[in-house]
């Protein structure tokens, strides 16, 4: 499960419409699309939830700046409106809308949006409108007009709560151990092989090809950090060309970059293991050298 954090808005009908993935009226009901949403009081529309059509849901999100137009966030022109989705394995099977609803009220409290107990929380709805996707839409601004308290790195946060997830529901891991770096920096240079040295002691050798595997590993400027990176541009880009082909082969990339870093990971576990630790501090604690500038992204 990967979770993602889309551009924020200022209006709540660009989020809908892009979890949707195809053009809606605003008399159009969502109905089961919706699986989970904060708890709903008086104020809103009448009848059930399911029943809501998508003018509905585009008041209800967008209710809260009407009482407090000038709620502000850490930055003072902030959207208020929030947008995170998380995707399924392909490998994955079909979930049931009670597991969608789950994940959905679980990573809504993870992101600050309804903490356990809070009555003036955010007011946010999930849709499970794309197969393996779910889109979660929230106005930040909470009941007593303070802008919603989120982790810092929130991502870090979503995904780790999402590594539990896939334990409980029996997911197909995103990763093999450990967090992920947000992007891999652009472009190492290739290290070079240590030359042998007649009469080289064993341990020394084998100190050498560990410093080799870590500098291959390092998150830094390591080759393979360099390859994952241009895969998750790529991932990215494909992502937003507007045609099917392209979100399904972005997602696809995305999963390579995670086995890429699983390899980064085998290779530290592997230079570990050989002997010669010691030596190999003093080559591997130094600064690395700066990375030449990525190209530009949004931010996720």
């Amino acid at each position: 499960m990967i979770p993602y954090i889309q551009e924020a808005e200022f209006s709540p009908s660009i989020p809908l419409t892009a979890a949707l993935d195809h053009p809606i009226a605003e008399q159009d009901v969502l109905g089961d699309l919706v699986v989970a949403s904060a708890p709903l009081d008086s104020s809103v529309a009448e009848g059930s939830s399911q029943e809501w059509m998508f003018a509905d849901w585009e008041e209800y999100l967008l209710a809260p700046q009407s009482p407090h137009p000038y709620a502000a966030g850490p930055n003072a022109n902030d959207p208020e409106i929030f947008h995170m989705t998380v995707r399924l394995h392909p490998a994955d099977r079909e979930l049931s809308t009670p597991e969608w609803a789950e994940i959905a009220q679980r990573l809504s409290r993870i992101a600050g949006l309804a903490p356990s107990g809070d009555e003036q929380a955010c007011r946010w709805v999930a849709l499970q409108a794309r197969p393996g996707r779910l889109d979660a839409i929230a106005n930040l601004i909470r009941g007593a007009g303070v802008w919603a308290r989120q982790p810092y790195p929130l991502v870090r946060a979503l995904m780790e709560e999402c590594r539990r997830i896939e334990a409980d529901l029996g997911l197909v891991p995103a990763q093999p151990q450990g967090g992920r770096p947000l992007t891999a920096r652009l472009p190492p240079q290739r290290p070079a092989l240590p030359r042998p040295v007649a009469g080289q002691a064993p341990p020394a050798a084998a100190a050498q090809l560990a410093t080799l595997m870590c500098q291959l590993a390092d998150e830094n400027t390591g080759p393979i950090a360099s390859v994952r990176g241009l895969v998750e541009q790529t991932a990215h880009q494909l992502e937003e060309l507007p045609h099917s082909y392209g979100p399904e082969a972005g997602h696809r990339l995305e999963w390579i970059a995670r086995r890429l870093y699983g390899i980064q990971q085998d290779l530290k576990v592997t230079a570990a293991d050989l002997p010669g630790a010691n030596q190999r501090a003093a080559l591997t604690t130094r600064a690395p050298a700066a990375p030449h500038p990525a190209p530009a992204r949004r931010s996720r």
